[in-house]
């Protein structure tokens, strides 16, 4: 059972414990002059359900003074009407980066997260020449991980449509943005060199407050840095790029609206 559910929900069951030892503290003892009390096993379990109740309430208040959704993404408590939901939420996808990360290390490293120059190796070259690094491959592979676990906590958690891998032309001195189907981005993969994909934006994970599905509420994409102790770090396109020197995260949130964040197995969902 998901840890998240409503404060008042969980706290039910103690307030029933709490009513149900004052009732039978009522046919228990009374003073002769007709006051009740309370035997110590009695109080005891009182103060116990008490402090309990108290603890609870600590740990979502905790929740969510921790969520970094909440704090730099507001709009997502309008969409999901719970503190504990946005709280839910950002901890599973994190938990996927995770979950990724160690499937991801334990099929090609035994378990133990690759060296740097294990990372900086060159491994192939992509249809233009460029190399291919262990770390692109491996993040490669790690981000299929990643979303497959997504998809799961999304089609159970969000309330509204999202979208998986889709690639967006941006044309940034006109402000349009307009989507490019999976079969056109598979053609023209397919013919080679990927030039006529220049200036498209490709983001995770794109979490839609409508069917308006060029606009985004929340947009997400997972890093996994290598080595690990690499910070995660939105792209900066290069002087190749019709958007050179702009970061990743920037442009996609002038593209689509809302706000852009990163998750990673170390640091969770950051800005």
């Amino acid at each position: 059972m998901s840890p998240y559910r409503p404060l008042s929900w969980k706290l039910a069951p103690l307030w029933a414990a709490c009513a149900l030892l004052a009732a039978c503290a009522s046919g228990s003892q009374r003073s002769t002059h007709g006051k009740l009390k309370l035997d110590t096993r009695t109080v005891a379990h009182a103060h116990h359900a008490a402090i309990l109740a108290e603890q609870i309430a600590a740990s979502a208040a905790s929740r969510t003074a921790a969520s970094t959704l909440l704090r730099h993404a507001p709009v997502m408590l309008a969409l999901m009407q719970s503190h504990n939901a946005v709280g839910e939420l950002e901890e599973r996808l994190a938990a996927c980066a995770v979950q990724a990360e160690e499937r991801g290390n334990a099929l090609f490293f035994q378990g133990r997260p690759p060296t740097r120059e294990e990372c900086k190796e060159e491994l192939d070259q992509d249809e233009c020449g460029r190399p291919i690094t262990r770390a692109m491959r491996l993040g490669q592979q790690k981000h299929v991980l990643a979303l497959e676990c997504a998809r799961e906590v999304l089609d159970e958690l969000w309330p509204a449509p999202y979208s998986t891998e889709q690639r967006y032309r941006f044309y940034l001195n006109a402000g349009v943005v307009e989507t490019l189907s999976r079969e056109k981005e598979a053609s023209i993969i397919a013919r080679g060199c990927t030039e006529e994909l220049r200036g498209t934006i490709k983001p995770d994970l794109v979490l839609h407050a409508d069917r308006n599905l060029l606009k985004a509420a929340l947009t997400l994409d997972f890093k996994f840095p290598c080595p690990e102790d690499n910070p995660p770090q939105w792209t900066i396109y290069g002087k190749n790029s019709v958007h050179f020197g702009k970061k990743q995260g920037d442009l996609y949130q002038e593209a689509l609206g809302g706000k852009a964040m990163l998750i990673s197995p170390k640091e969770g969902v950051t800005q």
